[in-house]
């Protein structure tokens, strides 16, 4: 069973990309003290997370953050390189904070991995908006298919704040 509404998210090492390569980012740092909306994608790059789920969150960032949320984060299942790349091929760096789960180990920790092994993928994360307060899971949208961002979309998040 996946995480659940009221659960403590649990300790996590990310990666993301700066200036001097690949840097750390503890669950600690991200989500201690904060409010943070945080969205998963199966892949940086991939039609629905590119085109769909990311502009919305890039579109609806000043009015996600003017509801008191500290930090938008998305996350995958990518290495830190590839989600740099997203980040600036996005122009949405200065309003997304880009993380990578590369071994999937944040993402198996919470339950919400996805086996996209039959499209050549491997394992990956599942669609899903979290906002969490303080390391405490308050919200949970989990879309039933890869290929939707409805459920999970900024637009949802922002009518829970």
């Amino acid at each position: 069973m996946g995480i659940q509404v009221g659960d403590k998210l649990p300790s996590a090492t990310f990666k993301s990309l700066s200036i001097d390569g690949p840097v750390n980012v503890s669950s600690d740092e991200l989500f201690e003290g904060k409010t943070v909306v945080l969205f998963a994608v199966p892949g940086a790059f991939t039609p629905t997370c590119h085109l769909n789920h990311l502009p919305g969150f890039i579109d609806n960032a000043e009015a996600i953050k003017a509801k008191g949320v500290d930090t938008i984060a998305v996350v995958s299942v990518n290495d830190a390189f590839v989600m740099g790349a997203w980040a600036r091929d996005s122009r949405a760096d200065d309003k997304i904070q880009f993380l990578a789960d590369g071994s999937a180990e944040f993402t198996k920790a919470i339950g919400l991995e996805l086996d996209a092994s039959a499209f050549g993928m491997g394992i990956r994360s599942k669609r899903y908006s979290m906002i969490v307060k303080d390391g405490v899971l308050t919200s949970l949208n989990i879309e039933e298919s890869p290929g939707e961002a409805t459920i999970s979309s900024a637009e949802n998040i922002l009518s829970q704040l």
